[in-house]
């Protein structure tokens, strides 16, 4: 995924920043603790589309 776009990326429920994790193909909000899915390159920020986690899931995907 492009670097230019995950800077200007941020979640739509809470408005910070997101992390991208490739082996994944999502990208996640810390803070409402949602993993949001990455399609053929293409980031759905719908909050409709993401996949709450649960604390240990969350860190579990940041530490990778």
């Amino acid at each position: 995924m492009d670097h230019g776009l995950l800077d200007i990326l941020a979640c739509p429920a809470c408005k910070s920043d997101v992390v991208y994790r490739a082996n994944e193909a999502v990208l996640l909000c810390k803070a409402e603790r949602l993993a949001f899915p990455v399609r053929e390159g293409i980031p759905v920020m719908l909050v409709d589309e993401a996949r709450s986690l649960s604390t240990d899931e969350l860190s579990r995907l940041l530490a990778s």
